[in-house]
């Protein structure tokens, strides 16, 4: 029996021989159930003089976990001697600590990040700050979530708004330098400003194409002679070098030339996004460069 998920903690070999039974989190009406056993059975309790006004807060913060209602209900009946009213502000008073169910090490960890980044990637800054509140709340190293906040300016903003991995780079850098509590601000305005820019994954989308016909390419394509560099008299006499236009000597700082192998002369790999204003203008700058070569 494990409390992680099977998937990252058992290996292969022994999980393909198994038969895997997932437990739920309770319900409220079975902590209800809970609450009520324990108070009618348990000996101490039972010495105690216990209403129950509201169980909200109660079972809020247990999560749907057994041993965390118990805890939480010793907690709240050895904070007080005599008569004990359990409502919602006496139980969230008596917690000091938040016990909100998020294991930084475990499954919780992996699925809350989950949620945090997709928040951000589908433009929602609500629900991303909620996810950002229950990492922190939850013990989260800030720097892992100023790292992924970078990965998310490349991945998901990008070109649409490259001003936003300036942003990301500087929360990283600030999160280094003052750490908790007052890195929380710091994050939030990075999460809140990347949940709320234009979306754009061309960049990711083009070195992965880039990617994919590099690693399956075995025909070792040479690189153009005329880019390549003639250090020696021997790489000026076969033609490295030759015929090379530097940009800056032409009107508008653009000759046009072949940059890729002669193979693949023509091949897109970067497709601007052109929903957002930034790179519509990206596309029309390449139109105009290229004459439809691209």
């Amino acid at each position: 029996a494990t409390t992680e998920n099977p998937s990252f903690e058992v290996i292969p070999p022994l999980l393909s021989r198994c038969q895997v039974y997932v437990l739920k989190p309770l319900e409220d009406e079975d902590l209800r159930v809970l609450l009520d056993r324990a108070l009618a059975t348990d000996t101490e309790l039972r010495e105690r003089e216990i209403e129950v006004v509201e169980t909200g807060a109660l079972f809020r913060f247990a999560g749907g976990d057994a041993r965390r209602l118990l805890n939480i209900l010793d907690i709240v009946t050895g904070a007080t001697h005599g008569r004990v009213v359990l409502d919602d502000r006496y139980v969230t008073d008596c917690l000091q600590e938040n016990i909100a169910l998020y294991d930084k090490n475990g499954e919780q960890h992996y699925d809350v990040i989950s949620a945090f980044i997709k928040s951000v990637r589908g433009s929602d800054p609500n629900a991303a700050i909620y996810y950002l509140a229950r990492m922190l709340a939850g013990g989260e190293e800030p720097r892992f979530i100023a790292r992924r906040l970078v990965i998310l300016a490349s991945e998901d903003v990008g070109l649409a708004n490259p001003n936003a991995l300036l942003l990301a780079n500087a929360c990283f850098d600030t999160v280094h330098k003052i750490g908790m509590p007052e890195a929380r601000i710091t994050l939030a305005e990075t999460t809140i400003y990347l949940a709320t820019s234009p979306k754009s994954n061309s960049a990711y989308m083009a070195i992965n194409k880039a990617l994919a016909l590099v690693e399956r390419d075995t025909s070792n394509r040479p690189v153009p002679l005329h880019l390549r560099n003639a250090p020696t008299r021997l790489m000026k006499r076969e033609g490295y070098g030759a015929g090379y236009k530097y940009a800056h000597d032409f009107p508008g700082n653009f000759a046009e030339q072949e940059f890729l192998p002669d193979t693949l002369a023509g091949t897109k790999f970067y497709e601007p996004n052109t929903s957002n204003s930034t790179e519509a203008r990206i596309a029309e700058r390449i139109a105009a460069w290229w004459r439809g070569k691209y």
